[in-house]
């Protein structure tokens, strides 16, 4: 592999962790280096960063919130 991307790889731990787990990546990047961009979107996908899964996380908060609402209304309408 290429001594920029190793170096590049080594400044983005994230990144450097994806690689370690899924090492077809070596392979990929030593035959076309020009392949980092690929790389980093699944990267992003692998650790679910990306803006849809941002949307699901806070959607699954505020889904998680109103339930828990839900439930303490349920407990002072009982108790009362």
């Amino acid at each position: 592999m290429r001594k920029d991307i190793v170096e590049y790889l080594e400044q983005k731990k994230e990144l450097k962790h994806f690689i370690r787990e899924q090492a077809h990546w070596y392979r990929t990047l030593s035959r076309n280096p020009h392949e980092i961009q690929s790389l980093e979107v699944a990267a992003l996908h692998y650790h679910k960063k990306t803006i849809p899964h941002q949307v699901e996380k806070f959607t699954n908060g505020v889904q998680m919130a109103s339930m828990m609402m839900s439930m303490f209304q349920a407990m002072n309408s009982q108790s009362s």
